[in-house]
């Protein structure tokens, strides 16, 4: 005879179930990350700065271009946009992985701020070479590009911004992204079912990426489920957690720019809102450019390559050769990294 009471077999059996869906959800979610890995290897070079692993891609030769992807893609978004084959004609174009996305790594015991970010990027670019590059960013990649130009304008010959988000806003998207960041709940999620969920959700994102636009048949190149690991949605959770205090933090040393700007975005932008964030931008940046591109939405440079290419040209022009900077100095960085801890 039983002793479980039959209110106790009501209660274990949707906790089974319960557990047996999560048990498979972790099996699937493993199978794809495996052979999302195995179909897509590092194909670049990976350097070691203050014990972090950083996966970079590098083409061309000539003045040095740095290239730093938004939230939610990997490096390899500028070249199935069409920019890095056109920058690798007379540019030396370096890709990084961000830290926590491709193959870089992410470790927990830093808060990977746009200033931590710069300081760290900073210093690889030292160790393979690279001085005074031209910086630019998209989306996310914005804000790191700028925090690098903030902290050591010497070693930044110039910054070209696109779809940036600057100001901080409202954002009602956050908590819900953040979540897979979130301690031990947020662990299991994306080991389990965040990544399924964000699967589902995948067409309707991308499609308010780039909206107005349609979806450019080479976009469907990137592996979705190279962005659906646990380990880059981590990293994805977290930058849209930092967004808004990011921007916050930054804002205040917009004025301080001392290096040519080149700020682009699209007029209709359904993710960061053009007129607010790089109207405004343009507006606190002396001397710098502003380029809004009517009909086209967040991912400007699959609508605009050549446009974009010729703003980096510009730029380059406008900011002379390249020259030896000085020695590198992590002063500014630091002062920077304390002032938004205390913020």
């Amino acid at each position: 005879m039983s002793n479980s009471s039959p209110a106790r077999r009501g209660v274990a059996t949707p906790l089974l179930i319960g557990a047996a869906a999560l048990g498979a959800a972790f099996l699937v979610v493993r199978r794809q990350t495996a052979k999302a890995e195995r179909n897509n290897p590092p194909r670049g070079k990976f350097i070691e700065v203050d014990g972090v692993r950083l996966h970079y891609l590098e083409f061309g030769r000539g003045p040095a271009l740095v290239l730093l992807h938004g939230n939610g893609v990997l490096a390899n978004d500028f070249e199935l946009c069409g920019l890095v084959e056109r920058a690798a004609r007379k540019y030396r174009v370096i890709l990084f992985d961000r830290p926590g996305y491709g193959y870089s790594e992410r470790p927990r015991s830093t808060i990977w701020t746009p200033v931590a970010q710069a300081n760290l990027l900073h210093k690889a670019l030292g160790q393979i070479g690279v001085e005074a590059p031209i910086v630019l960013g998209h989306s996310w990649g914005t804000l790191v590009a700028v925090a690098m130009a903030i902290a050591q304008p010497a070693h930044v010959r110039g910054l070209v911004l696109l779809s940036g988000y600057y100001f901080p806003t409202l954002r009602l998207d956050v908590p819900l992204l953040a979540q897979p960041a979130i301690p031990i709940i947020g662990d299991l999620m994306r080991f389990t079912l965040s990544p399924l969920v964000g699967r589902l959700m995948w067409p309707s994102v991308i499609k308010k990426m780039f909206g107005p636009l349609s979806l450019p048949e080479r976009f469907r190149r990137l592996p979705v489920w190279m962005v659906l690991r646990p380990s880059q949605l981590r990293a994805s959770a977290a930058e849209a957690a930092m967004m808004v205090p990011a921007a916050m933090m930054l804002k205040k040393h917009y004025p301080e720019l001392a290096v040519p700007v080149k700020i682009i975005a699209g007029e209709q932008d359904r993710v960061a809102d053009a007129g607010h964030q790089s109207g405004r931008l343009h507006e606190q940046v002396p001397g710098s450019d502003l380029h809004l591109e009517p009909g086209t939405g967040h991912m400007i440079h699959y609508a605009t390559p050549d446009d974009i290419i010729a703003a980096i040209d510009e730029l380059s022009s406008q900011a002379g050769p390249p020259e030896a900077p000085p020695p590198f100095q992590p002063g500014r960085a630091q002062q920077m990294a304390q002032a938004a801890s205390g913020a």
